[in-house]
């Protein structure tokens, strides 16, 4: 049974600096279950990687609470929040020689001593990671060696490592062509029903989360609705996405279409 992970309540989201305050959205309240793949879309500049920081205690909310297992996210530890809340963002990787397996063991951090001594739990931990998004073929590679879908999946694998509750990934395949991208979000698809855990993911495959995934977050100005893809495309939730004559979403094919 699908339990709540988090959720959010009376949030607004934004940015403040000095003396002053944007607000990007408000009232955004949102609430994840436990094996759901979810999706958040938006026009550019509409406020998701914003909405994902502020899920994932990078930036405070403007206004609201977030709640992790029903806790405020403010009152938890850095190592306590690694240890149920794991990020996978897009930069790449600093300058290293580390391999596959070292990435994916760096997931391991929140459960070391001070020294980052990886016990025989913590090495089984970073080889089920590695088997279930199935990269043990390259493990022993340089991180540089490898292919940007390959990398996706190893950082991927460091996630699971990491052994949280839930997973964010913010554009996981930006750089990927259309296979790759289809097999990146099966593997998550796959994960969040073999491991129970709840993966967000913001993203601009529209068409390709409608089709892959459980639950989709749409950001429009002002407003967030989350849903089934198919409850969203019965709503016209999708018409409110870009205001351009341009392009438009047909709901007969389920799909945006240049007009």
């Amino acid at each position: 049974m699908a339990k709540k992970v988090i959720h959010s309540e009376h949030l607004s989201i934004g940015y403040t600096s000095k003396n002053t305050t944007r607000t990007i959205i408000e009232n955004c309240d949102i609430s994840l279950e436990s094996g759901k793949l979810v999706a958040l879309i938006g026009a550019n500049g509409i406020g998701k990687s914003t909405l994902l920081k502020t899920l994932t205690g990078i930036i405070p909310p403007i206004k609201g609470t977030v709640f992790l297992h029903d806790k405020k996210l403010s009152q938890y530890k850095p190592n306590e929040l690694a240890q149920e809340l794991s990020l996978v963002l897009t930069e790449s990787l600093p300058p290293s020689n580390l391999t596959v397996y070292e990435i994916v063991a760096l997931g391991r951090q929140p459960y070391t001593n001070w020294l980052g001594t990886l016990t025989e739990e913590d090495k089984n931990k970073v080889i089920e990671a590695i088997e279930l998004t199935g990269i043990t073929d390259f493990m022993h590679k340089k991180h540089y060696e490898i292919s940007d879908g390959q990398l996706q999946k190893a950082l991927i694998a460091r996630a699971l490592a990491q052994d949280t509750a839930i997973i964010i990934l913010d554009e996981p395949t930006t750089h990927l062509d259309l296979v790759h991208k289809v097999s990146l979000l099966k593997l998550l698809k796959k994960l969040t029903h073999e491991t129970n855990k709840t993966i967000l993911y913001s993203t601009h495959d529209i068409d390709l989360a409608i089709q892959l995934c459980d639950e989709m977050i749409v950001l429009t100005k002002n407003k967030l609705v989350k849903d089934q893809p198919c409850n969203l495309i019965e709503q016209n939730v999708f018409n409110e996405l870009f205001q351009n004559e341009s392009v438009v979403f047909d709901k007969t094919i389920g799909k945006f279409k240049v007009i």
